[in-house]
């Protein structure tokens, strides 16, 4: 098989890591593996392995001709079989198919600003799943909702996976003591809700004047970011609480931290939330998308609902108290993550499924 993976941008983000991470995995098992950045680069150009073939295009607009047209050649070059679209990539991968009939598109629907029972441009992405051949979601409610909306029916739900262990760099260094950091991983965007986490800090941290915690992800510098930062300066956490902005040594960081943390309205499956199980990181986290069904209740972590300051601050107080029970979350996280969330696991499922498509 030869497939491509389409992707907006090579910022650090969920779904552009999965991107990448297809794409290295695939180059490992398939015919011709490919990654295409549509409108930016970023940082996780530097993470695709030697083998991806790789074309930036440069979108400057919605419908840009060149970029289209640069697509569509490569893809006849390179006898592309199916694009893979990541989010709203997908529109620029209909284009193409437009021009190329045979080639095969799978939806990668990674969440985007779903909120059910609405989302974002529902409208076109229901027109363009007529040319669609399969669809993959990332959750159970993502999955559901395409089976309900979308005219391709050929839906699976495949959840994210951590790749096999690379070297990783080492370059952010954590403010605070070892082993009492709590990182919250996402990009500033109001869906996080890093503001309850604001006030979830604001509530206890004097009674843990040590701890600290540690937001590392995008900062659009629009006014959800700055509300953030206007909180914290309004409360005076500006020596407990510090934004790094994104980075590319996730791992290092993870490592640095003793609990994860999720504050979010709402989810998918969070990559975050994998790679803190991965090294053995307890969790404490809202109860959306995906989370339930990978952290046990009591067992590998605590989960409270959306917006409950309270419940979120006594679970958080109560591990923060308690370092055998961060032991034990953490292990029973790891053991979840390694049996279910590992790529061996996740790609023979992929490729089962994909290998059924008629191309």
């Amino acid at each position: 098989m030869r497939i491509i993976q389409l992707i907006d941008s090579l910022d650090i983000g969920g779904a552009e890591r999965m991107a990448v991470s297809y794409a290295n995995s695939l180059e490992k098992s398939i015919e011709f593996s490919g990654l295409v950045a549509s409108r930016k680069e970023g940082e996780l150009k530097n993470k695709m392995d030697a083998g991806v073939s790789y074309l930036f295009l440069n979108r400057k607009k919605s419908v840009d001709l060149n970029a289209i047209f640069n697509l569509r050649n490569y893809c006849k070059n390179n006898k592309v079989q199916i694009i893979q679209a990541h989010s709203s990539s997908f529109f620029l991968a209909c284009m193409v198919k437009l021009m190329l009939p045979k080639i095969a598109i799978i939806w990668h629907d990674h969440y985007g600003n779903f909120v059910p029972p609405k989302r974002k441009n529902s409208f076109f992405i229901r027109i363009f799943s007529v040319l669609f051949q399969g669809v993959i979601a990332v959750d159970f409610d993502l999955e559901a909702w395409s089976k309900k909306n979308l005219f391709c029916k050929n839906v699976i739900y495949l959840q994210n996976y951590i790749p096999e262990n690379k070297e990783y760099s080492r370059e952010t260094i954590l403010h605070g003591i070892d082993g009492k950091r709590v990182l919250y991983l996402a990009n500033l965007r109001s869906q996080k809700n890093h503001l309850m986490l604001v006030e979830v800090v604001n509530s206890i941290y004097k009674k843990f004047p040590d701890w600290t915690f540690h937001l590392v992800g995008s900062d659009l510098k629009d006014d959800y970011s700055e509300t953030i930062k206007a909180k914290i300066k309004n409360y005076q956490l500006e020596e407990v609480i510090f934004l790094y902005g994104a980075k590319k040594d996730v791992e290092n960081v993870i490592k640095q931290s003793d609990i994860g943390v999720f504050t979010s309205n709402s989810e998918g499956l969070p990559l975050a939330l994998l790679e803190f199980g991965l090294y053995k990181k307890p969790v404490i986290a809202t109860n959306v998308g995906q989370i339930p069904f990978v952290i046990k209740q009591n067992i590998s972590g605590f989960i409270s609902e959306p917006k409950d300051v309270i419940a979120f601050s006594t679970n958080l107080a109560t591990i923060q108290m308690d370092e055998k029970l961060r032991v034990k979350f953490g292990d029973e996280l790891h053991k979840t993550i390694t049996e279910n969330y590992r790529e061996n696991v996740v790609i023979s499922n992929y490729i089962s499924w994909i290998s059924k498509i008629k191309i």
